[in-house]
């Protein structure tokens, strides 16, 4: 962009910054209408980001899963003696160490993350639909961009023997 300044590039970022954080703040409410409907079992937020990471990386440790969500081994395990509870979660030894257990959900917390995310599917795609098509190609192009500058910015989830585990 030849004839934008600086002050009209820092303006522009911190409005699409603004309305990032006011969508968030649009989703969450989205996500928590799904959230009641799929299960009577309260499942709080922290405990979602648990479902969510075993989802992406099953069979990781107490450890890992504390290092990815940046929580306590305490909070951590409590938060998954209470998904193992409702029947989402379930541990088992692993087979690279007789001293750790690996974290996994079982067929009911897959199925209460699939039933969700439909949930949830259902309510973005009857909003994103209501959009005329050029917004919608807008809104793809930079979300794909904002997902690429968080995975780039991000650090690495776990470290190299939860990698290769």
């Amino acid at each position: 962009m030849k004839d934008a300044n600086p002050s009209s590039l820092d303006r522009r970022t911190a409005e699409a910054a603004r309305t990032a954080r006011e969508v968030t703040e649009l989703l969450e409410v989205l996500w928590e209408r799904g959230r009641d409907a799929v299960s009577p079992a309260p499942v709080s937020s922290s405990q979602l980001r648990v479902l969510y990471t075993l989802d992406r990386e099953s069979g990781i440790n107490l450890r890992t899963l504390g290092n990815v969500l940046g929580s306590t081994p305490s909070s951590v395990s409590r938060m998954c003696d209470r998904l193992q509870a409702l029947g989402f979660v379930e541990r088992a030894p692993s087979p690279a160490s007789r001293r750790e257990l690996e974290l996994r959900l079982t067929a009911q917390g897959t199925s209460y993350l699939a039933d969700l995310r439909c949930r949830r599917d259902e309510a973005l795609l009857t909003m994103v639909s209501a959009m005329p098509a050029a917004q919608r190609q807008a809104l793809l192009e930079g979300l794909r961009g904002f997902q690429s500058a968080v995975e780039t910015s991000s650090p690495r989830r776990h470290d190299d023997s939860a990698a290769t585990a």
